[in-house]
C-alpha cells in the first residue's frame, strides 16, 4: 500500500523482461530508514518487490534517471522533478510458497513498487537447506547468509573470476572448507599449478607434489593414447601414419600385450589390446631396440637377414639405465661387419632418448612403483591414491612442473579422471552414485581460446572441454579459476552454469563474463570494476536470484596473499657471497628446497 514505509512509487512501463518505475515524490528522503536500518533508493544492484495480489513479483534495479521538473511556481516546495528506476525481472513469490526464477505474470500500469527488507530476502534466499552451502552474506545485510545448490553448482560447472588480488584464492578455499566440512563423503580434486592451497588446508587434504618425499606425484607415460605418446616423444602431428609412426605403433602395442597376463588390476583378453590401452609397458627396452636396430653391425649385408643371430654384438647395453648396446664398428669396404640398413627409426630413436634422459620427464618416464607391471602397482592404485584416500580434497601441486609440461599434466590427469568416471559410472562407490569435483587453477595458462601453440598442444584443453560437454552425465563436475576469462576457451565459458565473478578492471574481460553469464544480468556485471576486495557478483543455476556477495577470509589463508612490501625493505639485509647459492641450486634441479 503506499502507506506503507516500503512504498516507492508506481509502474509506469513493461516490456517483456524489464519495467520501468515512478519513484513517487511524498518520498521525504532518498535513504529512509525502516527499522532501524537506513535503505539506499535507487542503488543499482538492490531489489524491489512488485505486489500484485497474493503474488510477489521481485527485480533488480539495472539503472536511475530523473527528468528535473519545469514547474518553479512554488520554490516552497523540493523540485524532485521526475525520478525513474530501470528494473530487471528475477522472479515471483506465490504466498507463502517458496521463490521460484522466472515471470509467469508481469505487472501493469500503475502496481505498486516496494522497497525489498530483509525479511523478504529471507524469504528469497531461505535458511539453510541440505543440498545447500553458504557462500558468504549479502551484501546489504550484516546477517542474511546467501547458500548456494550444490547439486547445480557442481555438475552444471562453475567459474570463479577475478583480478589479481580480488579474493579469488580465497573464495576458492571458503567453497571447498563449506563442501569438504558439510559432506563427509565429497571428492573435490584440486589442480594447483602454483601450489598456494597447501597451507589452507593443512591437515584437511592430500597433497601430491613434483619429487614430494612424501606422497610424490606421478603421471604414468603409459597412460597416454598413441597419438598423445607420438606428438610428446617424436613430434608426431595427429593423422600422420609414416613407417616411422608404424613401427612405433607395433612396438607399442607389443610391449603392452606382453604384459596383459601380468596386470594387478586383472588379466584381460590380449585380443581388445589396442595401443591407446592405459597398460604400462618398458619404454626404456622399445629405447633400446631401436636404438640396436640403427646402430647395429653385421656379419653379413642383406638387409633381409640382419638379426640377433648375425649381430656382431660386443657388449649387450642396459635398457634401465639407458646404455645402449655396442657393436664391433663396421667397415668402411665390401667386408663384414656390415652398418644396419634398417634405419627407419633413426630420427624417433634419438628423440626418443632425449625425452628420457631429461629429467624434468622424471615424474612422467620414471613413475616409481607405477612403472613396471609385474613387480609394481596398476592403474586401480594409482586412482585410488588419487581420489580414494581419508580425506575429501585432493591438492595436485604442479609447482614443480616445468611451464612447457603443464599442459600435458594437466590433460592427463584429467582424462585419467575421468575416463574412470566414465568406465565406473553405475558402480556404487564412484561414477554416477559418487560424484567428483575437478578445480582448475590459474586455467588461462593451460585452457586459452583459439589455437595450439608450441608450448600448448591442446592436451588439457580437449580433456577439460570433455568434462564441461559430458562430465554430468558420468559424475563429473568442474570448476574453472582465472583472472583472465577474456583468454580461456570459449567452448568452457559457454557451458559454464555458475558465475563467482569478484572485482574484474579489464573491460575485455568483463565484457566476456557479461556475454557469458546467464539470466542476462547485464546490469550487475557492469558493477564488477567497482566490487571490493572479497565481494563477488554470484549468477547462475545455483543461487536463486543474481546475488552482490561479500565472502568472509578464510583461516589459514591461500599462500597466494601479495608480499609486504614497506615492511620487507625497511629490514637490514646481510649481504653474503653464500646467498643465492639455494636459489641457483633449485634451479638447476627444477626442485624447490
Amino acid at each position: 500500500m503506499k502507506s506503507d514505509l516500503t512504498y516507492l512509487g508506481k509502474i509506469i512501463n513493461v516490456n517483456s523482461s524489464t519495467v520501468e518505475a515512478e519513484i513517487s515524490n511524498d518520498i521525504p528522503s532518498s535513504a529512509p530508514i525502516i527499522n532501524g536500518r537506513v535503505h539506499r533508493i535507487g542503488q543499482i544492484g538492490t531489489l524491489v518487490k512488485i505486489p500484485v495480489g497474493n503474488l510477489a513479483l521481485f527485480g533488480i534495479v539495472s539503472a536511475v534517471s530523473n527528468t528535473p521538473s519545469s514547474n518553479k511556481e512554488n520554490s516552497l516546495v523540493p523540485d524532485y522533478g521526475a525520478r525513474f528506476l530501470q528494473i530487471q525481472l528475477l522472479g515471483e513469490k506465490l504466498g507463502n510458497l517458496e521463490f521460484v526464477k522466472g515471470v509467469g505474470s508481469y505487472p501493469t500500469i500503475n502496481d505498486e513498487v516496494h522497497l525489498v527488507l530483509e525479511e523478504d530476502l529471507k524469504s528469497v534466499y531461505g535458511d539453510r537447506k541440505d543440498g545447500f552451502i553458504e557462500i558468504g552474506k549479502h551484501s546489504s545485510s550484516d546477517t542474511l547468509s546467501v547458500f548456494l545448490n550444490l547439486q547445480d553448482f557442481i555438475l552444471r560447472h562453475s567459474a570463479i573470476l577475478g583480478s589479481t588480488g580480488s579474493g579469488k584464492s580465497n573464495t576458492v578455499a571458503n567453497i571447498l572448507k563449506s563442501i569438504i566440512g558439510s559432506y563427509e563423503s565429497s571428492r573435490v580434486v584440486l589442480v594447483d599449478p602454483h601450489g598456494e592451497y597447501a597451507s589452507a588446508f593443512e591437515g584437511d587434504a592430500k597433497v601430491f607434489k613434483i619429487n614430494a618425499a612424501q606422497n610424490p606425484l606421478f603421471i604414468p607415460f603409459w597412460v597416454m593414447s598413441f597419438d598423445e605418446l607420438a606428438l610428446f616423444l617424436a613430434g608426431r602431428k595427429p593423422g600422420e601414419e609414416t613407417p616411422s609412426d608404424k613401427k612405433l605403433r607395433e612396438s607399442v602395442l607389443e610391449l603392452k600385450k606382453a604384459n596383459v597376463t601380468k596386470l594387478k588390476a586383472g588379466v584381460i583378453d590380449s585380443a581388445y589390446i589396442t595401443a591407446d590401452s592405459p597398460i604400462p609397458f618398458d619404454i626404456r627396452k622399445m629405447w633400446h631396440d631401436f636404438n640396436r636396430e640403427v646402430n647395429g653391425t653385421y656379419t653379413i649385408a642383406d638387409a633381409d637377414k640382419q638379426n640377433v643371430s648375425t649381430e656382431e654384438c660386443e657388449d649387450q647395453g642396459d635398457p634401465k639405465n639407458l646404455k645402449p648396446a655396442r657393436f664391433r664398428p663396421y667397415a668402411m669396404s665390401v667386408a663384414a661387419p656390415f652398418k644396419s640398413k634398417n634405419q627407419t627409426m633413426y630420427a624417433y630413436e634419438k628423440k626418443i632418448y632425449s625425452r628420457l634422459k631429461d629429467s624434468n620427464f622424471d615424474f612422467m618416464f620414471n613413475p616409481g612403483d607405477f612403472y613396471d607391471a609385474s613387480s609394481g602397482k596398476d592403474m586401480h592404485e594409482l586412482l585410488q591414491s588419487w581420489i580414494e584416500h581419508e580425506k575429501q580434497l585432493t591438492i595436485l601441486d604442479l609447482s614443480g612442473v616445468p611451464f612447457e609440461l603443464l599442459d600435458i599434466s594437466v590433460g592427463l590427469i584429467t582424462r585419467i579422471i575421468f575416463d574412470s568416471m566414465f568406465w565406473g559410472r553405475d558402480e556404487s562407490y564412484t561414477g554416477r552414485n559418487r560424484p567428483i569435483l575437478m578445480v582448475y587453477e590459474e586455467a588461462h595458462s593451460y585452457l586459452p581460446k583459439g589455437e595450439i601453440t608450441s608450448h600448448n598442444c591442446g592436451y588439457a584443453k580437449k580433456s577439460v572441454e570433455k568434462i564441461f560437454k559430458e562430465g554430468r552425465k558420468f559424475g563429473v563436475g568442474a570448476m574453472i579459476v582465472s583472472q583472465r576469462p577474456s583468454e580461456l576457451s570459449e567452448t568452457i565459458l559457454a557451458q559454464v552454469g555458475t558465475f563467482v565473478a569478484l572485482r574484474l578492471t579489464n573491460s575485455t574481460d568483463k565484457n566476456n563474463v557479461q556475454s557469458a553469464a546467464p539470466n542476462n544480468m547485464s546490469s550487475l556485471i557492469e558493477l564488477l570494476p567497482s566490487l571490493r576486495v572479497g565481494e563477488a557478483i554470484v549468477v547462475g543455476e545455483a543461487i536463486k536470484i543474481p546475488t552482490r556477495v561479500r565472502i568472509e577470509l578464510v583461516n589459514p589463508r591461500p599462500n597466494s596473499q601479495d608480499p609486504n612490501v614497506i615492511e620487507s625493505w625497511r629490514r637490514k639485509v646481510v649481504r653474503s657471497i653464500e646467498n643465492y647459492k639455494k636459489v641457483v641450486t633449485s634451479w638447476r634441479q627444477q626442485k624447490r628446497r
